[in-house]
């Protein structure tokens, strides 16, 4: 098997914890499991069953993908960690990926990306046909007026609820998350350099998690 084609994507920003294993744009392995926690233990069993499946190893990947958010802050810095210690182990590179980017995969541009920001405010992004505009934190009654429009489509948390009062229509994810990930990672130009780092549209909240997370070193 290739070693540059082979990618391995993974997310825990939410409540799951999802992988995914593609080459030459062909999913090898796929796998999402729903879960409000044990993230951390679960991630690296979860990834050699992907690779067993696959009947590959370690030493065959050629880049890793990781779900950097926004989304729980635990469970982004969970995956985004594992990503860079595997990037250094293996010596590979590991791209950062957003939840915006994964929802919009494959979808038609102009497109708003939801993703759920608790206490009733969202995590959005707009993706138009020249230049997508940077994501944001919202409520619904302080989304930018250019955003009503008759027809945008809608994607991700709260949907059909967003696209009603935009005017538009909401629409189904392309792509399972962790699919779109790897194959957005292995799309890209990759840098061995660079690390992924979570996208962090607010502050953390002030209750300390129960768990202690892996720390993010600059």
């Amino acid at each position: 098997m290739p070693h540059d084609d082979l990618t391995l994507a993974f997310d825990t920003s939410a409540a799951h914890c999802a992988a995914a294993l593609v080459s030459g744009g062909q999913v090898l392995a796929h796998r999402s499991e729903e879960m409000a926690r044990g993230q951390a233990e679960r991630l690296f069993p979860l990834l050699e069953e992907l690779l067993a499946e696959a009947g590959a190893g370690w030493k065959d990947l050629g880049r890793i993908g990781v779900g950097i958010g926004p989304g729980n802050f635990t469970g982004t810095r969970i995956s985004v960690s594992a990503a860079r210690g595997l990037a250094l182990s293996l010596e590979i590179p590991a791209l950062g990926v957003s939840t915006f980017e994964a929802l919009a995969h494959g979808l038609p541009r102009p497109l708003i990306a939801s993703v759920d920001a608790r206490a009733g405010r969202l995590y959005l992004q707009r993706f138009a046909d020249g230049a997508d505009e940077p994501p944001m934190l919202a409520s619904s009654d302080s989304l930018p007026s250019d955003w009503f429009a008759p027809g945008v489509r809608v994607v991700g948390h709260a949907a059909p609820e967003l696209a009603a009062l935009l005017g538009g229509q909401p629409v189904p994810a392309a792509v399972p998350l962790a699919r779109a990930i790897a194959a957005i990672a292995a799309s890209r130009t990759a840098d061995r350099a660079a690390r992924p780092a979570p996208l962090y549209l607010r502050p953390a909240d002030a209750a300390p998690p129960r768990d202690s997370a892996p720390v993010i070193l600059p």
